[in-house]
């Protein structure tokens, strides 16, 4: 008999963080915490569990919202230094690819990808002050780096919450 080789998500520790600090440190601490939620919902999961939809008709899957995810990193992060011009991975204009087609993705390569989006976005940062701005191609207004840190924050606090609904459909598993 063959061992079984079927792929899991790892499991994730999220570090504990400290309730005092420069605005910076917190601002990256709590994102950094909110990533590691995302994660521990997909945590020991196979390919096929991280694929399976909330609730038909809905198409949100723990892999639609790392995928998501992967591209709003690159969004807000990696493609506002001044050098950064890359095309989203999963988005497009005609509709929700990131959430869409996640029946034949690669889970093992798009969580990986997530990883490599969420570290290329921490390298990003790190090079803007608090106080660097720019404009979004799509609405036209203008941001600080710092009104990302907290959009971010935002929208990892919403998202995990649907991971917290949909890790529960899938194996009862409840908590942070």
């Amino acid at each position: 008999m063959m061992p079984d080789m079927t792929w899991t998500a790892p499991q994730v520790e999220r570090p504990d963080f400290g309730t005092v600090g420069d605005e910076r440190t917190l601002l990256e601490a709590f994102l950094d915490y909110h990533r590691q939620t995302l994660l521990r919902k997909c945590s020991g999961l196979t390919a096929e569990q991280l694929k399976m939809a909330s609730t038909p008709p809905s198409n949100l899957t723990l892999l639609g919202l790392i995928r998501h995810m992967t591209d709003v990193e690159h969004g807000w992060f990696t493609n506002r230094t001044p050098e950064a011009s890359l095309p989203f991975r999963y988005w497009s204009p005609e509709g929700d690819s990131d959430f869409d087609g996640v029946a034949d993705a690669d889970a093992e390569a798009d969580l990986a990808t997530y990883l490599d989006e969420c570290q290329a976005a921490r390298d990003a940062a790190a090079k803007l002050s608090l106080e660097h701005t720019f404009v979004s191609p799509r609405s036209k207004k203008e941001f600080n780096l710092r009104w990302v840190y907290i959009h971010m924050i935002e929208e990892y606090a919403r998202h995990n919450g649907h991971a917290d609904l949909i890790r529960e459909a899938i194996d009862g598993a409840t908590g942070e």
